[in-house]
């Protein structure tokens, strides 16, 4: 129950750091000439390299904190941060560009830094130090699972909401990204002045 009640917490954060929807039209854009084969490759590729990246840093991010003395509140707030400038960014932000074809863009940009990117990353190390990796990876599955469902389903998907429905999304999922940013830096700050208090 305590793992299901974690999950809860984790699948929503990583939903909107992921935001499936928002890289729709860079997909869209890159696989325009491809046929149906090489669009699902691009998708499986896309996705596999999300979560290989993403549960890579959740396990050895930990490590790399202790050997540089660095705390997990320090990292919530930088991540709050980083997470607030991207979400920005994002919002302001102008149309999709083109891009020049290649086999390679399942891994990069779009398994990484669009789907296992510093949104994605900085928001798994977060939650799995407040909640453990199990729920966190099993959140992480769901929600690349839903990006592949997307993205196969793209054509289909952009007949029915138009691009402008698409981009609509992403601006909606910068706002929520934001709003967590500001909840990591706020929990952040607060949990590093409960400490100094406490060593007072």
């Amino acid at each position: 129950m305590e793992y299901f009640h974690y999950f809860l917490l984790t699948v929503i954060p990583l939903m909107v750091a992921i935001d499936a929807p928002g890289v729709l039209p860079i997909y869209l854009a890159i696989t325009e000439n491809m046929g149906p084969q090489e669009k699902k490759r691009i998708a499986k590729h896309s996705v596999l390299t999300a979560f290989i990246i993403t549960v890579l840093f959740i396990f050895l991010g930990k490590a790399v904190f202790t050997v540089l003395g660095i705390l997990v509140e320090d990292f919530m707030i930088a991540g709050g941060i980083l997470l607030l400038i991207i979400s920005i960014s994002e919002l302001s932000r102008a149309g999709t560009q083109k891009m020049t074809v290649s086999p390679t863009f399942g891994v990069v940009p779009l398994g990484t830094p669009l789907l296992g990117g510093p949104a994605t990353i900085t928001t798994s190390l977060v939650l799995a130090g407040n909640y453990g990796p199990v729920p966190v990876i099993i959140s992480l599955i769901l929600n690349l699972l839903l990006a592949w469902f997307i993205f196969d389903k793209a054509d289909f998907i952009i007949r029915r909401i138009g691009m402008n429905g698409a981009r609509v999304i992403t601006r909606m999922a910068s706002l929520l990204l934001a709003a967590i940013a500001v909840k990591m830096i706020r929990v952040g700050v607060f949990a590093l002045i409960s400490q100094w208090q406490g060593g007072q």
